[in-house]
């Protein structure tokens, strides 16, 4: 016997319940933490399954297990290891005495760290006794590192005494090298100095040639990590002299 019009209606709207009933379970156990994944055994069994309690995860980075580090504790572990404690030795010894003894690095310095990576420069002039020392790189690395772009430097004119980078990429790897050494100048108040390590193998007087307002007051082979640099070092004036 064919169903009648109200047996074809009934039938639809236990469907239409069925389905909304449905999406709502699912929508649930997504909002919600999953208590159990896998039935719980019985007490007889030979063999028992003991499963943690852990938040339904929402997206894929949620399901990965990666477990945070405080900044300072990171830190820790960074200047207990050899390499840390071979590029603070090094900095110390190449980079900056000839800064100390043309006057243009002392205790009481505003500096700025470029390209600072993890901090070793930060670290190793805090260890020298110089207090002010703001270290900057693309990605942040607290607690010594924040973000910025050297493209862009986000401070005033004349802020520091000394822009210092110790990553000899910071200029021959830059998207625009001359729009760095720019912000660098302008930073730096006159008189001040900047301190680049640069690729050994790399024209010095290219390099001279991207800073317009200061002139080169040394230039020398030092040892990083094991690695040869040239380190130059700028004193700004406001003139265009940049001859080596």
């Amino acid at each position: 016997m064919p169903p009648s019009a109200m047996d074809r209606r009934v039938r639809r709207l236990v469907s239409i319940v069925a389905a909304a009933a449905a999406t709502i379970s699912l929508m649930y156990l997504l909002r919600h933490a999953s208590t159990s994944c896998i039935p719980a055994p019985h007490p007889h069994h030979a063999l028992s399954i003991t499963l943690s309690l852990v938040p339904f995860p929402r997206t894929s980075c949620d399901a990965a297990s990666r477990r945070v580090v405080a900044p300072d504790r990171r830190l820790a572990k960074l200047r207990s290891s050899a390499r840390w404690r071979r590029r603070s030795v090094a900095l110390a010894s190449s980079a900056f005495p000839p800064l100390r003894g043309l006057l243009l690095l002392a205790g009481s310095s505003r500096v700025l760290c470029l390209a600072a990576g993890a901090g070793h420069a930060v670290d190793a002039l805090h260890a020298e006794g110089v207090r002010d020392v703001t270290g900057i790189d693309l990605v942040d690395f607290p607690p010594l590192v924040r973000r910025a772009d050297p493209h862009h430097l986000p401070f005033s004119d004349g802020s520091f005494d000394l822009v210092f980078s110790d990553d000899p990429a910071e200029v021959s790897g830059a998207l625009f090298p001359s729009r760095i050494a720019a912000e660098a100048e302008r930073a730096v108040r006159v008189g001040g100095a900047i301190a680049l390590a640069v690729d050994r193998h790399l024209d010095p007087a290219a390099v001279a040639a991207l800073f317009k307002r200061s002139r080169v007051v040394d230039l020398r082979d030092v040892t990083l990590d094991g690695s040869q640099v040239r380190m130059l070092i700028f004193q700004t004036n406001g003139t265009t002299s940049n001859s080596i």
